[in-house]
């Protein structure tokens, strides 16, 4: 595509993806200098779309943003009147109490949102303010200058032929140029792993750790609905298999937000997170609660749990990272929202003063000093054991080491373990399916749990089939020859939506390929043991439809 001719638009800051950092950066730069010519594009149908997270919700960074919130009709319904903690067996629940954890864990004075109704309302703050808001507008390249910097992005390209060639009904898309480029994509973002990877930004940091998130919305009955209540469990039925844990959230409407996160740095490749969340659903404390009820929406999305010392360089000539394209969220609390804020807050402000200074396509040092040795660094630098404790010692040690440690780093600033390292990469972690037994799963009852299938339905995810697959097989030999051979192809398994099957085909294994049922969750990027997929983004609009997740 590089020899297209695009039509160029010219901006001041140009920023990808209309997330909780993209916006909050956009609203900035507009309080800042109205004058700024700012451009926001979101690769989903509409603004909040593709967004996907808990959420309870750290206000600090609206705050900060936009103090007067509360008066302008922020969706910020649901305050946590309740907080509890459960270790659960099979069949019973130990609750943990809440006095001996650090003070970072409490909630009390969060709120339980929709951060995909939170990302609709910010933009119409952002569009009032003069903020230009494209979405349905995929970003499927970068632009680059003369001296190597990243001065735009291509974006808006259409009707591409199957196999990636210009044919008579393709939209070339437009070129369109900023001072500065702002990356919000998300966790492991197309364009963001580019840069990471052209400028080197991860070296001499920790490999970023991830885990998948799945998530239904249900309506209860009344009778059971507590508002506010917030509900963290851990151990069952994931156990020694993975690291993970579930939340449940009441929110407004008698609905609740029941989630179940994996860490993808599972070594056993027969582990299949989809069927652990279904599974999670038959405990005794969570069918009682769910008993009656229905669900009415599900998705899945990656989230990145590296922490301080996963977070790469997020600056290079042109181009900013931010929020969870960095990777900003603090594990214990699961929380990044308000990190993912407060780094669009910082980024515009660097911009802005580079750019009344007369600077452009440069590096903004003032970005990266401010996220590093302001509230988000602190924020995370306190919890930065947590997760290595965990991986390396398992759950029970990740309880008492890690709390403790919290408690060292909150009171006094510091930390007896140091800085504990990561290690693999989530990739590297599987191990061979000869190590490992297979783990046999119910089949869902369809009332409970549901296949996947059934359930990616309600995640209302489409995709035009003419267009290239965004699932991008570097060999198409290795699934089958490699991942099949010595991990039983854990695509299969790993991803939430059904994307990866092995079916006979004249006698022989065949992998295929249903990009149509993709929610964008990147699990296959991060997870793929030979690191042979590479998620990119589909044309503008397709992918899922999520109403308030």
């Amino acid at each position: 595509m590089t020899e297209v001719q695009r039509e160029t638009m010219e901006y001041d800051v140009v920023i990808v993806g209309a997330g909780p950092a993209g916006l909050s950066a956009a609203i900035r730069l507009k309080q800042l200098d109205a004058d700024l010519q700012v451009v926001v594009l979101e690769k989903g149908s509409e603004v909040g779309a593709h967004i996907l997270s808990g959420a309870v919700l750290d206000p600090c960074g609206l705050n900060a943003l936009i103090p007067d919130w509360k008066e302008k009709g922020a969706p910020l319904n649901t305050p946590v009147t309740d907080d509890k903690f459960y270790m659960l067996g099979e069949a019973g629940a130990l609750r943990i109490p809440n006095f001996p954890m650090p003070p970072l864990m409490n909630n009390h004075g969060n709120y339980i949102v929709s951060m995909g109704n939170v990302c609709r309302w910010m933009a119409e703050q952002a569009e009032a303010l003069g903020v230009e808001i494209f979405p349905g507008m995929a970003c499927s390249e970068l632009v680059y200058g003369d001296t190597g910097e990243v001065k735009g992005v291509v974006a808006g390209v259409f009707g591409l032929e199957r196999d990636g060639s210009i044919g008579p009904n393709t939209e070339p898309g437009m070129e369109l140029h900023g001072k500065y480029v702002f990356l919000g994509e998300g966790v492991r973002g197309s364009l963001s792993k580019e840069v990471i990877a052209k400028y080197g930004l991860s070296e001499g940091k920790e490999p970023q750790k991830y885990g998948i998130g799945m998530k239904e919305i249900w309506e209860i009955d009344p009778a059971k609905h507590k508002e506010g209540s917030v509900t963290h469990t851990m151990g069952w039925p994931l156990n020694s298999n993975a690291g993970g844990g579930s939340f449940i959230y009441h929110l407004e409407n008698n609905q609740v937000y029941v989630g179940f996160v994996v860490h993808l740095n599972y070594q056993n490749p027969h582990l299949f997170p989809y069927m652990e969340f279904q599974r999670f659903k038959h405990h005794p404390m969570v069918a009682d609660l769910l008993k009656g009820g229905k669900r009415i929406a599900y998705g899945a999305r990656a989230i990145s749990e590296g922490g301080y010392q996963s977070m790469p360089k997020m600056v290079a000539s042109g181009v900013a990272l931010l929020g969870c394209s960095v990777g900003m969220v603090n594990v214990p609390r699961i929380k990044g929202n308000h990190n993912a804020m407060l780094s669009g807050m910082a980024a515009a402000e660097a911009a802005y003063d580079a750019i009344r200074a007369g600077r452009a396509g440069d590096e903004l040092s003032a970005y990266e000093d401010k996220v590093r040795n302001g509230a988000i660094g602190k924020d995370l630098k306190k919890v930065r054991n947590v997760k290595p404790l965990w991986s390396k010692y398992g759950l029970m040690a990740s309880l008492t080491l890690g709390g403790f440690d919290m408690w060292t780093n909150s009171l006094f600033g510091l930390s007896l373990f140091g800085t504990i390292k990561h290690g693999k990469t989530d990739a590297a972690a599987t191990g061979q399916a000869a190590s490992f037994k297979p783990i046999e799963y119910p089949k869902p009852d369809g009332t409970l749990s549901f296949d996947r299938l059934t359930n990616v339905s309600f995640a209302m995810t489409n995709h035009e089939e003419s267009q290239p697959c965004h699932l991008q097989l570097k060999d198409a030999n290795v699934p089958i020859l490699t991942n099949l051979r010595l991990y039983d192809e854990p695509a299969q398994r790993y991803c939430p939506a059904g994307v990866y099957e092995v079916v006979e085909k004249d006698g022989s294994p065949d992998f295929v390929v249903n990009f149509q049922n993709c929610v964008h969750c990147k699990t296959c990027d991060i997870k793929d043991p030979s690191q042979n997929i590479n998620w990119v983004t589909p044309q503008g609009g397709d992918g899922p439809n999520y109403p308030n997740m």
